[in-house]
């Protein structure tokens, strides 16, 4: 199974990733490590990037996730995934999965939801502290560009609870339960 914890820059997505992987026992994969330095020197002067940008960035993240999945290893990525056809892409990480027929799949989506406010702030503590590559001028054109299709099945859980709550509530959601590390050998 690959966990996706999705949303815009300053959602949380590397520390909850972090956090769930270390819950899971599992490997944790940051998108940001994957871009290339032409991708990250648009975004530090605000550009935001293309399709011709990201696509090549999530067919690597898709074979990456594929590697874990072949090896069948649980796997946490965090990436933004706003966009549906950007989801397929990962989704197609999964050798069973057949796009168009349903959004069944071992890759699963959890969208870290929260205002807009809360978001830029996040981001502003964020620069401050010279933490990020992603400046908050590209939030908006993030929060634009996020597209969920309730037929997808896309998890959503609040972002403005703490990291723990975060990560119980993204575990409840998945697999119904809080689980102990003895309950994980199960789904290995």
């Amino acid at each position: 199974m690959a966990v996706v914890i999705m949303g815009v820059c300053g959602s949380g997505k590397s520390t909850i990733g972090n956090l769930l992987a270390k819950a899971l026992d599992c490997s944790f994969l940051d998108a940001d490590d994957f871009h290339p330095e032409s991708n990250k020197d648009k975004m530090k002067r605000g550009i935001a990037l293309s399709d011709k940008d990201r696509i090549p960035w999530l067919e690597i993240l898709r074979n990456a996730l594929r590697e874990h999945l072949l090896s069948e290893n649980i796997v946490v990525l965090g990436c933004s995934a706003l966009q549906k056809s950007y989801r397929e892409i990962l989704r197609s990480a999964d050798p069973d999965y057949t796009q168009g027929i349903s959004f069944d799949s071992v890759v699963k989506f959890v969208l870290l939801d929260a205002r807009a406010e809360v978001i830029a702030a996040r981001l502003e503590k964020r620069a401050a502290e010279g933490n990020h590559f992603m400046p908050q001028s590209l939030l908006q054109s993030q929060l634009d560009s996020l597209q969920l299709d309730p037929s997808e099945g896309i998890l959503k859980v609040d972002a403005t609870q703490t990291p723990n709550e975060l990560v119980n509530s993204i575990q409840a959601l998945i697999f119904g339960q809080k689980l102990d590390i003895q309950d994980l050998m199960y789904w290995k």
